[in-house]
């Protein structure tokens, strides 16, 4: 049996979607075609959208995507690995804890940071893959 694992998109996939970035969008519609629905966390929506009559693309992809609320809890958390990894990326935060309590793969444009903030995760950190966009 063939599971399929989570995705999480951070700001650089919406911005790649935006542009069109062809691979991007052939690998989304996979994804969807084969039964996922990726996760765009609420804040990496703020970080990504800048105006309504210029993003349909952006709106477009976001059509196919579950858009997790950033909580008290998940705030809290995410502010305390942000302390531990001695970083300020509230939204690289959102991505890295929702992907690690999912054991999903980051769909991202900044590896390097996301990673950092998986390792300071511990266990829980090694659940998630980083996938850079390409």
């Amino acid at each position: 049996m063939n599971v399929l694992r989570p995705v999480v998109y951070d700001a650089g996939a919406l911005i790649a979607a935006e542009r069109n970035h062809a691979a991007f969008w052939r690998a989304h519609r996979s994804y969807l075609t084969a039964g996922g629905l990726p996760l765009a966390p609420a804040p990496v929506v703020a970080q990504a959208w800048r105006d309504d009559a210029r993003q349909a693309q952006l709106a477009r992809i976001l059509n196919g995507c579950e858009v997790p609320v950033l909580d008290h809890a998940l705030a809290r958390r995410v502010g305390a690995l942000l302390g531990q990894a001695a970083t300020s990326d509230p939204v690289d935060g959102t991505v890295a804890v929702l992907a690690a309590d999912l054991g999903a793969v980051i769909v991202t444009s900044d590896p390097g940071d996301i990673q950092h903030l998986l390792d300071r995760l511990g266990p829980s950190g090694k659940r998630a893959e980083v996938a850079p966009l390409r």
